[in-house]
């Protein structure tokens, strides 16, 4: 079964929350704070592209993208995360069609990059990559990725929007 994937709404934001903590819920890199990051993203105004995936009338997975800053300052470049998909749903596909759609809609805003802190098992598809000079210092950099869409890559050090240390 397909899903379709559209932007939020603000009537969408408990079954967001819902979605994103029963997808972390138990997973060995979380700390229970996503549905917190995506809240204070939107209130914040920081929560640039928020898709859903729905399946009969239901949502079952959601995608999150944020602007991030470079220094030495880069503009147009944003955050993907978090992304989630209800446990039942996993594995069909609805993961990879919101991380398709997300870069569609950022390349069409005029983004010239996106990062990525995940596996480069699921977001290399995408063609995210690891670059030496592009630098996320609150994690293990195996698991920090780039992606351009036009230009070079930036050297300098990547920091996500305070939504992110303040969950």
């Amino acid at each position: 079964m397909s899903a379709t994937i559209r932007f939020e709404n603000a009537s969408d934001a408990s079954d967001v929350s819902h979605v994103i903590e029963v997808a972390f819920r138990g997973h060995p890199h979380s700390d229970g704070s996503e549905p917190r990051i995506v809240s204070r993203l939107r209130e914040e105004g920081d929560l640039t592209i928020s898709l859903l995936a729905e399946q009969d009338k239901r949502v079952v997975g959601h995608i999150a993208f944020s602007p991030v800053s470079i220094n030495p300052q880069t503009l147009g470049w944003y955050g993907l995360g978090p992304v989630a998909v209800l446990p039942a749903h996993q594995s069909r596909g609805i993961g990879t069609a919101l991380v398709l759609r997300g870069l569609s809609e950022l390349e069409a805003i005029g983004a010239i990059g996106c990062v990525v802190f995940g596996n480069l098992a699921f977001y290399g598809r995408f063609g995210f990559k690891s670059y030496p000079n592009l630098v996320y210092p609150n994690g293990p950099k195996e698991l920090f990725h780039a992606k351009v869409f036009g230009g070079a890559v930036p050297n300098g050090t990547v920091t996500y929007s305070s939504a992110f240390g303040a969950a």
